[in-house]
């Protein structure tokens, strides 16, 4: 042991001695630092990015706001990976993406996505019963201007604000359906969201349509579930026509209620780490057909993968929207936040189907004709 007196002398030339070998450095190197060659790839990177943020803070000819040149810059990155799905979001566009996964908001009530095919946002579904279906918005619509001011993919979210507003003031959409060029006025609305329906069909068959997987979508499907459950159906017809989707762990649940002990999905990383969602035991039991179009996508085509590659039932309609990526939504501690495609997902049977969609079992392009259909063959089932 050293006595305390030494060792205060012994930091004190540990100190000056670093000092001066600093000095020495700096002197030697001509007033230049050394670091490593990972810290200075690092920096070297944004050089430009830097010299550029310089430049425009000095000849911009408006006073330039810190704040909103980082959030630009953060979204080019975001943009910069070529994925339709990736987004950075303000601390005000991300409050809006949560009122989206919580049920209620007051807008036009439409379901959007960009698509890889153009720039363009596409319309994936009008809510039904919402302002945006009264005015005749339908699925495939997509929308060029907002209030007379174009729009695309790439400012999708400036877009969403712009259509959202005051309770019952007007939006002009210019629409493209088609080769068809419109102009349609929504008036907006409080739009709160059930996200399931259910009712009993002739012959006992049961129906149940899920318009996307929402916060309480699966607390809503068991309540309706069990409902016809308890009036004795014999088959069940699921509509999953026009649902663009929504959160994983909601979709996961209510498959596990109906195809029995099986494989739902499984995803694939960038490194090539699988990991699959496992069902219970749990069965529903009866016949269940699955009624898709294109606009059925996302969690909707990964509830019809894992129905019909575990033979629980089959699909009747036409081919899916295709999307088989898995977005991961972060909040961070400034409130801002990002929707990042994390993974690929395969149906059981290890179909990948992003851009190309789930095939029906039974095609059936004539969308007045698809329940008929579905119940025809849930019929036949019954009667083996």
């Amino acid at each position: 042991m050293i006595s305390k007196k030494k060792a205060v002398i012994y930091g004190v030339l540990l100190v000056v001695v670093t000092f001066l070998i600093t000095s020495t450095l700096n002197i030697a190197l001509g007033g230049k630092v050394v670091i490593s060659k990972e810290t200075y790839e690092a920096y070297k990177k944004y050089n430009k990015m830097i010299a550029l943020e310089e430049l425009v803070k000095d000849d911009f000819y408006q006073k330039t706001s810190d704040e909103k040149l980082v959030d630009g810059a953060i979204k080019g990155m975001f943009s910069g990976l070529d994925d339709p799905y990736s987004q950075y979001y303000t601390k005000a566009e991300f409050e809006k993406l949560k009122e989206q996964t919580s049920g209620s908001f007051v807008g036009i009530g439409v379901y959007i996505s960009p698509t890889s095919d153009d720039d363009h946002i596409t319309i994936i579904a009008p809510i039904d019963g919402s302002p945006a279906e009264k005015s005749g918005i339908k699925a495939g619509d997509k929308i060029l201007k907002v209030d007379g001011k174009v729009v695309s993919a790439q400012n999708s979210d400036e877009a969403i604000t712009m259509i959202k507003g005051k309770k019952g003031t007007e939006v002009e959409l210019t629409i493209k359906r088609g080769e068809q060029i419109l102009d349609v006025n929504v008036k907006r609305d409080e739009i709160v969201s059930k996200t399931v329906e259910g009712k009993v069909l002739d012959d006992n068959i049961g129906y149940i349509k899920i318009t996307s997987f929402s916060e309480h979508t699966n607390k809503e499907f068991e309540k309706t579930l069990n409902t016809l459950k308890q009036s004795d159906i014999k088959g069940l017809v699921i509509d999953l026509r026009d649902n663009p989707g929504g959160l994983l762990n909601v979709c996961k649940d209510i498959a596990d209620s109906l195809i029995g002990e099986g494989t739902i999905v499984y995803t694939k990383d960038n490194k090539g780490n699988t990991e699959y969602l496992k069902s219970d035991k749990e069965k529903l039991g009866l016949p269940i057909a699955v009624l898709t179009n294109e606009g059925s996508a996302s969690a909707s085509e990964i509830l019809t993968g894992a129905i019909i590659d575990n033979k629980a039932g089959i699909s009747v309609g036409t081919t899916t929207f295709g999307k088989g990526l898995v977005q991961s939504v972060r909040e961070l501690k400034d409130g801002t936040g990002y929707k990042l495609t994390t993974a690929q997902y395969f149906t059981p049977s290890g179909e990948y189907i992003n851009g190309k969609g789930i095939k029906p079992t039974i095609e059936e392009k004539d969308e007045e004709k698809q329940l008929d259909v579905a119940l025809k063959w849930i019929k036949e089932q019954i009667s083996k």
